[in-house]
């Protein structure tokens, strides 16, 4: 079976750092990193994908509008998206539901146990 790859969208260089170094070096995925949500959507369609990870927060393109972009292209509407954010509601869980968010992972996140929770999500054990 092919590597498995993963596109990081987050703005915050240092922690995207670290998210990278878990995924490559404890699960042995490749991790393609975009600083910003333009660029993620340009590498959603550009690159062989297994999933996204997408931080809420960022400065040009919220999360959400980025996931709504992803969900409308048919090039990418099918790749699985976790969230990867300090803002998670528990009320807002049957909303992540309708927007086909696969799972949540709360920042801060215990960064040995990281990958663990990915695969745990998209059912990759």
């Amino acid at each position: 079976m092919s590597k498995k790859r993963i596109l990081l969208i987050d703005d915050e260089k240092s922690l995207a750092t670290v998210i990278q170094v878990c995924l490559e070096n404890l699960a042995d995925w490749t991790v393609v990193k975009a600083e910003s949500g333009r660029e993620g959507l340009i590498k959603a369609q550009t690159e062989k994908l297994n999933a996204i990870l997408l931080d809420v927060m960022m400065p040009d393109v919220d999360g959400f509008t980025v996931l709504q972009e992803l969900k409308k292209n048919p090039i990418t509407q099918g790749i699985p998206v976790m969230l990867i954010t300090a803002k998670v509601e528990p009320t807002k869980h049957h909303q992540y539901d309708e927007l086909g968010i696969v799972g949540v992972i709360n920042k801060p996140f215990d960064p040995l146990k990281l990958a663990e929770q990915v695969a745990g999500i998209l059912g990759w054990k």
